[in-house]
């Protein structure tokens, strides 16, 4: 039976980019595939009882960054825990990712982690047009279909119904993995994924 990992996430989810690279190799080691959903928690949060950052309590926010910290320096990768361009809305870049998914998974999810990376390691704003079609461009992917996608009615259509699917899949927080209907989530719970390919 094909083995598939459906990865929904938002591009501006810190947690997200500490567990993209990991999820990949966990991925490849098992020859599982990725679908790529790209989904808008602004929607999901509402129906899920989550909250916007500059929501949530006090304590939250200061624990947050405890443990953005904790898990930086756990994983040895570079991360700035209170980014410049942080909040920014995250439309955008999520549909420059379903739009490259036109050139197939391996290009959309190189995009993918070099979006995360923009945002939580090279301060750049990932809701502004030409930093997209640079972070594209570097890629090795030609900037010009993935703005004419990210603008057309199907990808929108497609973001939408990827969200609206996920709220059907009681997802909540970013990142999260679903193998055969289990829910993974948090890039902490990548072990507990791992061990499920591996059965």
């Amino acid at each position: 039976m094909p083995k598939l990992i459906d990865y929904y996430f938002t591009p501006v989810s810190p947690y997200t980019y500490l567990g993209h690279e990991r999820l990949l190799e966990i991925a490849a080691r098992h020859g599982a595939t990725i679908a790529l959903k790209p989904v808008d928690y602004g929607r999901i949060f509402p129906q899920s009882g989550g909250l916007p950052l500059k929501q949530r309590a006090p304590q939250r926010q200061g624990y947050r960054l405890i443990e953005l910290e904790r898990w930086s320096k756990h994983l040895d990768k570079a991360l700035n825990v209170k980014p410049k361009y942080f909040p920014v809305p995250p439309d955008a870049a999520a549909k420059w990712i379903i739009a490259a998914q036109a050139r197939g998974a391996a290009d959309a999810l190189l995009l993918t982690g070099a979006l995360l990376r923009a945002v939580w390691s090279e301060e750049r704003d990932i809701s502004d047009a030409p930093t997209l079609a640079s972070i594209a461009t570097e890629q090795g992917l030609d900037p010009a279909p993935l703005v004419a996608g990210a603008a057309s009615a199907d990808v929108a259509a497609r973001y939408l119904a990827m969200t609206e699917e996920a709220i059907h899949r009681q997802i909540f927080g970013a990142p999260t993995y679903v193998y055969r209907d289990e829910l993974f989530w948090g890039q902490d719970r990548l072990d507990f994924l791992d061990r499920a390919l591996a059965k």
